[in-house]
């Protein structure tokens, strides 16, 4: 992978987060042989840490990054725990935590833009890290959406064409974790939380998801400090 027939590296654009996922598949593209360039979205999370460990990520290995200002359309968005307009639940997903945390439509806006960005310099492959877990909690990250979604970029951009990529949407997080291990990847430079103290609350469900993948790997989560 990350070659073309005519062995000249292929670029790709990914969205990073600058969580577990994204981080993961950026290390996976650029183990692969890619050419990555980045693309972390503001829009109007209630705190700004994951956009600073992908900022800080990407300045480490040397990836093209810019981050994207989509503040403006926050308050169209509605009362998201995620935007702050609602406390973040302290539980593991359930249907309900879902409808809480979900930022309406936001895959599809920021896909959107990253495959305009693809397009607009003859990028030919667009990224992002949806997995199997997000499937019943998030439907923009469900099979079914992704499909349409290959679709619709395919069509979207007949002149210079794009394809959209979610190489973990058949895979779960713990499967993420273990390819990240073998990676290298820096995990104590990621951020999950749906907080944004100085360190993760543990009690949120993405803290609960991501805990659970470390221990389904023996391995202990390198972003979380014991206590002193």
């Amino acid at each position: 992978m990350g070659k073309d027939h005519g062995g000249d590296e292929i670029k790709a654009v990914l969205i990073l987060s600058g969580g577990l996922d994204s981080t993961t598949l950026l290390y996976k593209l650029l183990a692969d042989g890619y050419q990555v360039e980045a693309l972390t979205f503001d829009y109007g999370q209630r705190h700004k840490k994951e956009i600073e460990c992908a900022r800080k990520i990407s300045a480490l290995i040397g990836v093209p990054h810019q981050v994207v200002d989509l503040s403006a359309i926050t308050p169209l968005l509605g009362e998201s725990a995620l935007l702050g307009g609602k406390e973040v639940p302290a539980c593991h997903y359930t249907e309900e935590a879902a409808k809480q945390t979900i930022v309406p439509n936001r895959n599809m806006i920021m896909l959107s833009i990253a495959v305009g960005y693809a397009e607009a310099r003859k990028i030919s492959e667009v990224y992002y890290a949806a997995h199997a877990g997000d499937w019943a909690i998030y439907p923009d990250c469900r099979k079914s959406f992704i499909d349409a979604m290959e679709v619709a970029v395919r069509l979207a951009t007949a002149w210079n064409l794009v394809e959209l990529k979610a190489p973990f949407a058949g895979i779960s997080k713990a499967d993420i974790v273990r390819i990240g291990l073998g990676l290298g990847v820096p995990y104590e430079r990621t951020w999950s939380c749906y907080q944004g103290g100085e360190k993760p609350c543990g009690v949120c469900p993405t803290c609960i998801e991501r805990a659970e993948a470390f221990e389904i790997n023996i391995a202990k989560d390198p972003a979380v400090r014991p206590e002193e």
